[in-house]
Protein backbone atom coordinates (compact mmCIF):
# COMPACT_ATOMS: atom_id res chain seq x y z
CA UNK A 1 0.00 0.00 0.00
CA UNK A 2 1.25 3.64 -0.95
CA UNK A 3 2.28 5.99 1.63
CA UNK A 4 -0.80 8.50 0.76
CA UNK A 5 -3.24 5.52 0.63
CA UNK A 6 -1.94 4.62 3.95
CA UNK A 7 -2.40 8.15 4.91
CA UNK A 8 -6.18 8.56 3.85
CA UNK A 9 -7.28 4.89 5.81
CA UNK A 10 -5.16 6.15 8.72
CA UNK A 11 -7.00 9.69 8.53
CA UNK A 12 -10.47 7.38 8.12
CA UNK A 13 -9.29 5.17 11.39
CA UNK A 14 -8.93 8.11 13.17
CA UNK A 15 -11.84 9.74 12.63
CA UNK A 16 -13.79 6.83 13.31
CA UNK A 17 -11.97 6.45 17.11
CA UNK A 18 -12.99 9.71 17.93
CA UNK A 19 -15.65 10.10 21.06
CA UNK A 20 -19.38 9.34 20.24
CA UNK A 21 -20.36 12.69 21.00
CA UNK A 22 -17.82 14.50 18.47
CA UNK A 23 -19.50 15.83 15.27
CA UNK A 24 -16.50 13.46 13.55
CA UNK A 25 -18.84 10.66 14.60
CA UNK A 26 -22.03 12.02 14.21
CA UNK A 27 -21.95 13.39 10.82
CA UNK A 28 -21.12 10.41 9.47
CA UNK A 29 -23.37 8.13 10.51
CA UNK A 30 -25.55 8.50 7.34
CA UNK A 31 -25.60 10.03 3.81
CA UNK A 32 -28.08 12.40 4.90
CA UNK A 33 -26.13 13.21 7.94
CA UNK A 34 -23.14 14.23 6.13
CA UNK A 35 -25.26 16.19 3.35
CA UNK A 36 -26.56 17.84 6.29
CA UNK A 37 -23.68 19.27 7.70
CA UNK A 38 -22.30 20.04 3.61
CA UNK A 39 -25.64 22.37 3.55
CA UNK A 40 -24.86 23.78 6.83
CA UNK A 41 -21.40 24.59 6.47
CA UNK A 42 -21.81 25.84 3.01
CA UNK A 43 -24.90 28.12 4.31
CA UNK A 44 -22.34 29.35 6.69
CA UNK A 45 -19.30 29.87 4.50
CA UNK A 46 -21.36 31.81 2.23
CA UNK A 47 -22.62 34.20 4.82
CA UNK A 48 -26.29 32.80 3.20
CA UNK A 49 -29.53 32.43 6.03
CA UNK A 50 -30.62 28.58 6.40
CA UNK A 51 -33.91 27.91 7.96
CA UNK A 52 -35.10 24.49 9.26
CA UNK A 53 -37.22 24.17 6.57
CA UNK A 54 -34.82 25.31 3.48
CA UNK A 55 -33.07 22.84 5.15
CA UNK A 56 -35.32 19.73 5.16
CA UNK A 57 -36.03 20.78 1.65
CA UNK A 58 -32.53 20.50 0.67
CA UNK A 59 -31.93 17.15 2.00
CA UNK A 60 -32.62 14.65 -1.14
CA UNK A 61 -34.11 11.04 -0.50
CA UNK A 62 -34.26 11.94 3.36
CA UNK A 63 -38.12 12.34 5.42
CA UNK A 64 -39.09 15.88 6.26
CA UNK A 65 -39.38 13.90 10.02
CA UNK A 66 -36.38 12.23 9.62
CA UNK A 67 -34.52 15.63 8.68
CA UNK A 68 -36.44 17.19 12.05
CA UNK A 69 -34.80 14.66 14.30
CA UNK A 70 -31.32 14.92 12.49
CA UNK A 71 -31.43 18.80 13.17
CA UNK A 72 -32.66 18.28 16.69
CA UNK A 73 -29.82 15.57 17.62
CA UNK A 74 -27.16 17.78 15.87
CA UNK A 75 -29.07 20.83 18.31
CA UNK A 76 -28.89 18.77 21.52
CA UNK A 77 -25.01 17.90 21.00
CA UNK A 78 -23.60 21.15 20.58
CA UNK A 79 -23.09 21.50 16.74
CA UNK A 80 -26.04 23.51 15.56
CA UNK A 81 -28.44 26.64 17.05
CA UNK A 82 -31.04 27.97 16.30
CA UNK A 83 -31.51 31.51 15.92
CA UNK A 84 -34.87 32.95 15.11
CA UNK A 85 -35.25 35.98 12.57
CA UNK A 86 -36.16 39.21 13.54
CA UNK A 87 -39.00 39.76 10.86
CA UNK A 88 -40.57 36.47 11.74
CA UNK A 89 -40.36 34.76 14.91
CA UNK A 90 -41.79 31.48 13.43
CA UNK A 91 -38.97 31.34 11.49
CA UNK A 92 -35.81 29.30 12.81
CA UNK A 93 -32.29 29.67 11.11
CA UNK A 94 -29.59 27.02 11.33
CA UNK A 95 -26.17 28.04 12.59
CA UNK A 96 -23.14 26.49 13.48
CA UNK A 97 -21.31 26.18 16.57
CA UNK A 98 -18.17 27.73 17.38
CA UNK A 99 -17.03 24.42 18.54
CA UNK A 100 -18.17 22.47 15.45
CA UNK A 101 -16.84 25.64 13.21
CA UNK A 102 -13.48 25.01 14.53
CA UNK A 103 -13.76 20.93 14.44
CA UNK A 104 -14.98 21.01 10.45
CA UNK A 105 -11.75 23.59 9.80
CA UNK A 106 -9.41 20.88 11.14
CA UNK A 107 -11.06 18.27 9.52
CA UNK A 108 -10.47 20.02 6.19
CA UNK A 109 -7.32 21.15 6.95
CA UNK A 110 -6.54 17.32 7.27
CA UNK A 111 -8.04 16.18 4.39
CA UNK A 112 -6.06 18.72 2.15
CA UNK A 113 -3.10 17.65 3.81
CA UNK A 114 -3.66 14.10 2.47
CA UNK A 115 -2.76 13.12 -0.83
CA UNK A 116 -3.85 10.21 -3.12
Amino acid sequence: MSDSSKDLLNFWEDQMKQSHTSSNYFFRKSPSHYHMMLLVMSAYKLNEKLSVEGLKTKLFKTSRPKSALIINEACEKGFFRLEKTSTDQRIKNIMPSETFINEFKEYLNTLKNISY
